[in-house]
């Protein structure tokens, strides 16, 4: 016993001699190299070196002593300060998410926010029932879709997979579903209870829907002909029966339950559901059998859960303050098949037990986020397009806070914005760009800050950091230089060149897509008036100016020349050169029944009047249109 432990301290010494080893020679060859010009670098050089030789002797005694759950918190505050010292704290990836806010987004007070597939598309639901879509890469609003029969706050809203339907969920118990391009609804459907959360199917063409409502089990809802099916959310239900289920009943019949989280698989075939209980279920969506059940450890309240975009990785949000990351070990398109085969494997076992081993198989625990510090709630945590991040914003009161991390569980950055709190927030499907939506309904673009880099657009462009001498090469100046000469064409000039064909990206194209992707909404550009309309409208403007002076109301408050004597509600102002009209305007529908009716009804009043009335509005240096304000005004 006593040879090995002294070979056991053996070793250590050997494991830190040899750290410490190759510290002081990367130390050495720093000292020896050419690149300190200075006294200041050199100390700069020095500190940088003893806090690598910290974080090699701290590294190397955590791998000795042991895994870094036995380590004490000053080894971790030492290792932290070390890695500070050795400028080791930034991460390779540190480029690919966002840093600042680059923009915001104010049209209504905004509730809730989703990308389509591409993120070529944002939309946003408002406090007012509508739901505004921005093209996000002129941040214009290309459409607003608007329900008359529906004024409450917006709840969720979710893209189709090919982006030519939207579902919006309202407070007022109701799922609707638009046509993108179109602008009308193609149908509405209203729940027993309110929807939090609503997510389309993801086939090409869906007709279902996912709906978490608030006091209810999530259901499946068909969109075509209105009918619901409630889905399983606690295993109890299995074992003891339905009849266990009709202790706590809502006012309309539906048993009670704490808001539970749902969401489709990557192909839609299940559903994977999260409890109360801290259970994740995993249920077959054709005929609503549990099919295995995941524990998470705490017990604590599911409030959200989310696949990545590529559906290896599932994210869950406990009420115990921790984001959870879990593998998905089944077959993406078969998961049905394999869970099949792997009950058939487990005859032996039966009830909770089979479930609980079936799971153990579909899902493994990945990485556990969360702050041991301010031990604060999350809200709307999610993947980044590629997964390789994970963002979630703080549920605190009064701060507009963004957590991300990678996916090895290292916090990367955290994004302060305006003392605001945060509702919702999605990631840019391709780009690093987050949006984050505040209580009072701003929507907030964060970005990288990138920084201007001229010599990108040379690409024999060389910075210089300090002046050098320029050695001239002999064929520099040469019609045709010797270097030009060895170099062969490998481009085959009689080749075709294709610029028709479209080559599709592997990580948007599936092979169930039954029609093209919407990434653009069309633009409807309103017609210019041309110069022979204007002029007819300048003249009927001036009749009705006439006819209004001569027995309308507002002719008791005009001036003595006829005008009137308020011009700061007109829209139509006078430029530097006194041209009467500034731009041009196309005659709405009443203009143009007053006109007609000016043509069958000829007016009394004689050429004079005309051509003084006309006059009056060409000397009016104000530029008033109050025939425009009074039709308005109606």
């Amino acid at each position: 016993m006593m040879c090995l432990f002294l070979l056991h301290l053996r070793r250590k010494n050997i494991i830190l001699t040899l750290l410490f080893l190759t510290s002081r020679i990367a130390y050495t060859q720093l000292m020896n190299s050419e690149c300190i010009l200075s006294r200041f670098g050199l100390v700069l050089v020095r500190i940088r070196m003893i806090g690598l030789n910290a974080l090699l002797f701290i590294q190397g005694r955590m791998l000795v002593e042991g895994t870094q759950e036995s380590t004490t918190i000053d080894v971790y505050l030492a290792l932290i300060f070390a890695r500070v010292l050795a400028g080791v704290g930034t991460y390779p990836l540190q480029g690919d998410f966002p840093e600042v806010i680059e923009e915001y987004l104010d049209h209504g007070s905004t509730k809730c926010i989703a990308f389509n597939r591409r993120g070529t598309l944002l939309a946003a639901g408002c406090n007012d029932g509508r739901c505004v879509i921005w093209d996000f890469e002129t941040r214009g609003v290309a459409k607003e879709l608007r329900d008359n029969e529906c004024s409450s706050p917006i709840t969720s809203i979710c893209w189709s997979k090919c982006g030519y339907r939207i579902l919006v969920s309202a407070a007022d118990k109701s799922l609707s579903l638009w046509d993108v391009l179109s602008g009308k609804r193609i149908t509405r459907i209203v729940l027993p209870q309110t929807p939090l959360q609503a997510r389309l199917h993801p086939g090409s063409s869906p007709s279902l829907c996912l709906a978490c409502p608030l006091s209810c089990a999530p259901i499946i809802v068909d969109l075509n002909t209105g009918t619901t099916t409630s889905l399983t959310v606690s295993v109890s239900e299995i074992s003891n029966g339905p009849s266990s289920a009709s202790r706590n009943k809502c006012s309309d019949g539906i048993t009670s339950f704490t808001p539970t989280a749902a969401c489709f698989s990557k192909y839609g075939n299940l559903v994977y559901v999260g409890n109360s209980k801290g259970e994740i279920l995993v249920i077959d969506r054709k005929d609503g059998e549990v099919r295995a059940m995941v524990p998470i450890s705490g017990g604590s309240v599911v409030k959200n859960i989310v696949f990545s975009r590529s559906g290896q990785y599932l994210l869950t949000n406990s009420n115990d303050r921790i984001i959870r990351i879990y593998e998905n070990l089944l077959p993406l398109k078969d998961e049905v098949r394999a869970l099949d085969g792997l009950s058939e494997n487990l005859n032996d076992l039966s009830g909770v037990e089979k479930l609980k081993h079936v799971g153990s198989k579909c899902l493994t625990l990945f990485r556990e986020f969360q702050d041991s510090i301010t031990k604060v709630h999350w809200k709307a945590p999610c993947f980044s397009g590629d997964g390789e991040w994970v963002v979630g914003g703080s549920a605190s009161k009064g701060e507009h806070k963004i957590y991300i991390w990678d996916r090895a569980g290292h916090l990367v950055r955290i994004l302060e914005g305006p003392k605001e709190a945060l509702i919702d927030l999605a990631w840019h499907p391709v780009r690093p760009i987050v949006v984050s939506v505040s209580l009072n309904g701003t929507v907030y673009i964060w970005a990288k800050d990138y920084t201007e880099n001229w010599s990108a657009f040379a690409p024999d462009f060389k910075e210089l950091e300090e002046n050098e001498e320029y050695v001239e090469r002999e064929d520099e100046f040469d019609l045709i230089p010797d270097t030009e000469k060895v170099k062969g064409s490998d481009v085959n000039e009689d080749e075709e060149v294709d610029i028709e064909t479209i080559e599709k990206d592997p990580a948007f194209s599936d092979s169930d897509m039954s029609q093209e992707e919407l990434c653009f909404l069309p633009a409807t550009p309103s017609r210019d008036v041309t110069e022979q309309q204007e002029d007819k409208f300048v003249e009927s403007s001036s009749k009705l100016v006439d006819s209004n002076n001569s027995g309308s109301p507002l002719s008791e408050e005009a001036g003595p020349n006829g005008h009137m004597s308020n011009h700061a509600s007109s829209p139509v102002e006078d430029d530097a050169g006194g041209t009467r009209i500034k731009r041009k305007r196309k005659p709405s529908e009443k203009v143009l029944e007053l006109q007609a009716e000016k043509v069958k009804k000829p007016s009394k009043s004689s050429k004079s009047s005309k051509s003084k009335s006309k006059s009056h509005v060409d000397q009016d240096n104000n530029g008033n249109d109050f025939y425009g304000d009074e039709i308005s005004g109606e």
